[in-house]
């Protein structure tokens, strides 16, 4: 997937989530949040020794990436 296509993959699953933990957001910041995510839940679901492949399944991990950023930013701050 290109730089295009993962932008825009970032910019949904940051919008996913962030309807999902009720959180009111810009664009910029759900295509970051998106793509924050995706590595976030690639890499704890690595950990857990689980994998997923298509655009369905990079959209679940980046959507659980962006949850986990989410809260974590909501305990922080």
């Amino acid at each position: 997937m290109g730089l295009i296509g993962s932008l825009i993959l970032g910019a949904i699953a940051g919008f996913i989530a962030s309807k999902i933990m009720n959180e009111s957001s810009g664009t910029l910041k759900n295509i970051i949040l998106g793509v924050v995510g995706g590595f976030v839940g690639g890499f704890v679901f690595g950990l857990l020794d689980l994998n997923a492949s298509g655009l369905i399944g990079r959209l679940i991990i980046s959507v659980v990436g962006a949850c986990i950023c989410i809260w974590g930013g909501r305990k922080l701050f």
